[in-house]
């Protein structure tokens, strides 16, 4: 049975009270000495965390600094090719409005195919850039009214090649991306292109955009050597083929698309209209 306190003689009782009061001040003190060390580390946790955000804030201004410069190389870039598109576009048959109309319908198809916002939207600004090869070949080729014989033909298959070479070497994506579409436009998906005779996958993505869609809008408008097509007779001719052109030319995924979304085709070519694009069309 335990003992009351009053069973507890006078002078133990003191002794245990003295000793549990001596155990109370040193907790108070061990107690008192976290508090402090706490209060320390807090202080230090505090300052550690403002130097974080002045850091941050410091890294926030780099960040804008440096993209403001990427910003204006990029534009740099663009303004000088944008100048040899030009260039490029008075050696051939191809007018400004064409080169506008490649953009769009690249964008559209780029994005019904699964590509975010910004990946169609490199495309979009690369896919003038497509044939800027065509500055390196010789005028008498380029401005030729009759058909080319062979060794003529085999030049003009080397302007992919051409462009490739002027916008290689550039730590820019977008002259990267125009590279490869400069490069790749003209391989088809069976591998019967040029100028590689690369097949499938093997051509960059944005190379079999830009082979579809400079197809269409080659085909909806009037050549030299040909009249322009009507969008009916487009679309027949690119997802059933005539003597030229084969379904097996084309991405068999994009062609998938073309055949959804080919409506809208229709629509960029009606809005971004050049002068005389009013002359008839063959059904």
């Amino acid at each position: 049975m335990a003992l009351s306190s009053k069973s507890i003689p006078d002078d133990d009782l003191n002794v245990q009270l003295r000793a549990a009061k001596s155990q109370l001040v040193l907790y108070a003190k061990d107690l008192n000495e976290l508090l402090v060390r706490e209060q320390q580390k807090s202080k230090k946790l505090e300052a550690t965390n403002k130097q974080m955000q002045a850091y941050a804030q410091d890294l926030n201004a780099a960040y804008q600094t440096e993209r403001q410069k990427t910003s204006e190389l990029e534009k740099a870039y663009m303004d000088t090719v944008v100048r040899l598109t030009l260039a490029s576009r008075y050696k051939d048959e191809e007018t400004g409005t064409h080169i506008q109309r490649l953009s769009h319908y690249s964008k559209s198809l780029g994005l019904y195919i699964g590509l975010s916002e910004d990946e169609a939207q490199l495309i979009f600004d690369a896919a003038p850039m497509h044939d800027v090869g065509k500055v390196s070949i010789p005028d008498m080729i380029m401005q030729k009214r009759g058909p080319l014989d062979e060794q003529e033909w085999d030049i003009i298959k080397q302007h992919p090649v051409f462009g490739a070479n002027l916008l290689a070497g550039s730590p820019s994506q977008l002259l990267e991306t125009a590279r490869e579409i400069a490069l790749t436009h003209h391989e088809r998906w069976d591998g019967t292109g040029y100028p590689q005779g690369l097949k499938g996958d093997g051509i960059p993505l944005g190379g079999r955009v830009v082979m579809l869609v400079d197809t269409y809008d080659a085909l909806r408008s009037r050549r030299p050597y040909k009249p322009a097509f009507s969008h009916a007779k487009v679309c027949d001719i690119m997802l059933n083929g005539d003597d030229r052109t084969r379904p097996t030319h084309f991405d068999p995924q994009m062609l998938d698309a073309f055949r959804e979304i080919h409506e809208q085709f229709d629509v960029i070519f009606s809005e971004i209209a050049e002068e005389g694009m009013a002359a008839p069309t063959i059904d």
